[in-house]
């Protein structure tokens, strides 16, 4: 009829026309792939079930919410936290903006620390700064026979660590704390990825979704890992050990502060980009030190 203007089609893009899109926005290719899939409710499906279907036609709400998505992880929101999910060592987590974004690198520390207690028919394992639960519930889901307590300062990081606990059916002892005070004592491992930050790192810009206080720890990156170094002897049974993941140059700081404190056979063990990520020490001695009971 006169007098209407004609509507242009709305044009309907492929899956594989989507993902090329995600790409000219600057993201990763895997970060887009599990991006897609969380849009089209198929997570699980896996990366090679878009290849198979690379030219599905993406319905234009979906295309619309997709690119919205792409568009945040481009302003440097984590994946995690678009998907509300992030597998962690074999396990699917709920992950939000509660906790941090559990990393490839802290697998590291969850293999050293089930190399250590394998041995123990019941080892008892405390994780300090669980966030999410990852490195407890890690823990627990390959050694069933272990006695783990999960601690964080933080209720909203508990209330999530809680969550995956429950959903994954392991019996992981969650408790709120700072660090070491007011835990038992007799661990044969103590765990923890604490801030390693320092104030004026770097890379905090890149990190500025991610929870602050998670992240930072004093100027040089190391006051909480002085802290839980100082204090976790009172915590250790004779022969535990104390398993720390720290940022990619503090190894030898880090070696330091442990030989100080007593500590023997100091190692360190590398990441999958073989960096030093994780350093640790076993505690010998019984009761108190010298130093200690001055």
């Amino acid at each position: 009829m006169r007098g209407q203007t004609a509507q242009a089609p709305v044009l309907t893009p492929t899956l594989a026309q989507a993902l090329n899109q995600a790409r000219a926005l600057g993201l990763a290719r895997i970060d887009a792939q599990l991006l897609l899939l969380h849009q089209l409710g198929r997570a699980d499906a896996g990366r090679a079930w878009l290849l198979a279907h690379d030219s599905d036609a993406l319905a234009p709400a979906l295309h619309a919410q997709f690119l919205a998505l792409c568009r945040r992880r481009a302003a440097g929101e984590p994946v995690a936290y678009l998907t509300g999910r992030k597998e962690f060592y074999g396990l699917p987590l709920a992950i939000d903006a509660r906790v941090l974004d559990p990393r490839p690198d802290t697998e590291t520390l969850v293999d050293w620390a089930l190399e250590v207690i394998a041995p123990l028919p019941a080892p008892r394992v405390l994780d300090l700064g669980t966030g999410s639960g990852a490195i407890a519930l890690a823990l627990q889901r390959h050694c069933p026979g272990a006695w783990i307590l999960a601690i964080d300062a933080s209720a909203d990081a508990l209330a999530v660590a809680r969550a995956n606990a429950g959903r994954l059916g392991l019996p992981v002892q969650l408790a709120q704390g700072h660090w070491l005070s007011g835990a038992p004592a007799g661990f044969d491992a103590i765990v923890s990825n604490p801030p390693y930050l320092g104030a004026q790192d770097p890379h905090l810009a890149a990190l500025a979704h991610e929870p602050r206080q998670a992240l930072v720890s004093g100027a040089d990156g190391l006051q909480d890992i002085r802290s839980i170094i100082g204090q976790a002897p009172g915590h250790l049974a004779a022969g535990g050990w104390l398993l720390l993941e720290h940022g990619h140059d503090q190894a030898a700081a880090v070696h330091a502060l442990l030989s100080a404190r007593g500590f023997a056979r100091v190692q360190s063990r590398a990441d999958l980009a073989g960096i030093a990520r994780c350093s640790g020490g076993q505690w010998n001695h019984r009761g108190r030190t010298e130093s200690e009971g001055r």
